[in-house]
């Protein structure tokens, strides 16, 4: 059995090819740039050439694409792009011209000189993934399926705050199916008010086999209990800090207990461990965290999580992990005893972190978590992939996805 992981950030997009015929440490992978940053480099050359550009595929992963675009646009050379590539950078099209990015239909496009630069925005390009893997002699035909995560806001209506837009989807799905699988779908049962997830799936007509997308931060977290400190765990709480979003879940064993989403460039280690310690204590409220322009918070088991038990308090991975380093080296966070006692935890202390790295690679726990979702969301391949993943020395099922 062969499976495609494939997560889409901000900074790279890691790479996973799964085969349970060799031990899960020796799959092959790839950690190379995300396609935001290739689409950002793309425009600052044509910018330093003064080339015009139209934007064309499927709606992407935005921030560096777009801060380029705008540059581009500001640098007064022009740019065009169809509807569907703008809403990379907004999903209301009038503030994508504001921008100074006009918006043009393909058959306006095919009026355009041959000497206008052509981008094509998407997120997943199966083909660029199956030729890099090509040159090495490994081959991507007859795969058994197909798992690509992405972050997705969710196309909110144009009174709806897109922030609470986002965290009444995380709501219905947690309520639905409380699992961190929840947050994965076939390619034909994606929301369709999900619209990047639907894009990757849209631009993924060259892939012969099952696709499964999913949410990044999800995956990510999920990829996390998979190490074996964790899985030992009974309850955990275990924050993903992304580039631009920080998501905390809390886990036990009727699954979510509760959830916070903030946006990491407004945060610092004080204002995260504040927020980690009331997600534990089932105080945070979800006013809270939205009044300080974070998405905001959910909790459903009111029965607290109790901190200073064991040698960690909090799982922490993402790309901007190293938050957790600001007071204190790895080793002596990690490491020192417990700074407060179980039954008397002081609010000012220091939240002792662990920094999960499952088969032994932390850049691919997303991939993991991607494939431990594909072993729930298609039962059939799930025998090979949990036996697999039992090389981790945990049960090959993370604690908190058991049906």
């Amino acid at each position: 059995m062969r499976i495609l992981s494939v997560d889409v950030g901000t900074g790279t997009q890691d790479i996973y090819l799964y085969d349970s015929r060799v031990d899960i440490e020796n799959g092959f992978k790839l950690v190379v740039p995300s396609p935001t940053m290739m689409v950002h480099k793309r425009l600052n050359e044509a910018t330093r050439r003064g080339d015009a550009i139209v934007l064309t595929g499927v709606t992407m992963g935005g921030g560096p694409s777009h801060w380029a675009a705008r540059d581009h646009a500001k640098a007064g050379f022009p740019i065009y792009a169809t509807p569907e590539a703008a809403r990379t950078f907004d999903d209301d099209l009038a503030r994508v011209e504001a921008d100074g990015i006009k918006i043009i239909s393909a058959d306006e496009i095919a009026t355009l000189p041959d000497s206008v630069t052509r981008l094509e925005l998407r997120d997943f390009d199966f083909a660029a993934i199956r030729r890099a893997f090509g040159e090495f002699g490994a081959s991507l035909d007859d795969l058994d399926a197909v798992a690509v995560a992405v972050f997705d806001h969710g196309a909110a209506p144009p009174d709806v705050s897109d922030r609470q837009f986002r965290f009444d989807y995380l709501d219905e799905h947690i309520r639905a199916k409380n699992r961190l699988s929840a947050f994965a779908f076939l390619a034909d049962d994606v929301p369709s008010i999900m619209t990047r997830l639907g894009a990757v799936v849209d631009s993924s007509g060259d892939v012969d086999a099952p696709l499964m997308v999913m949410d990044t931060a999800p995956a990510a977290v999920l990829g996390a209990t998979l190490d074996p400190r964790v899985q030992a765990r009974s309850r955990a709480l275990i924050t993903n800090v992304g580039n631009f979003h920080t998501l905390a879940f809390r886990l036990g064993p009727k699954g979510i207990e509760g959830v916070f989403e903030h946006h990491t460039g407004l945060i610092d280690l004080p204002k995260l461990e504040t927020l980690l310690k009331a997600l534990a204590a089932s105080s945070l409220k979800h006013e809270g965290v939205f009044g300080d322009h974070g998405h905001g918070a959910l909790i459903y088991e009111q029965e607290p999580l109790v901190l200073g038990e064991g040698d960690f308090d909090v799982v922490v991975t993402g790309p901007r992990r190293n938050l957790f380093q600001e007071q204190g080296s790895k080793g002596e966070r990690e490491h020192r005893p417990a700074p407060h006692s179980p039954q008397h935890p002081s609010p000012h202390a220091q939240l002792r972190p662990y920094f999960p790295a499952p088969f032994g690679d932390m850049m691919i726990t997303g991939c993991f978590g991607l494939l431990a979702a594909v072993a729930d969301v298609l039962p059939e391949l799930s025998g090979p992939i949990r036996e697999s993943l039992k090389g981790a020395g945990g049960s090959g099922t993370p604690p908190w996805e058991i049906a």
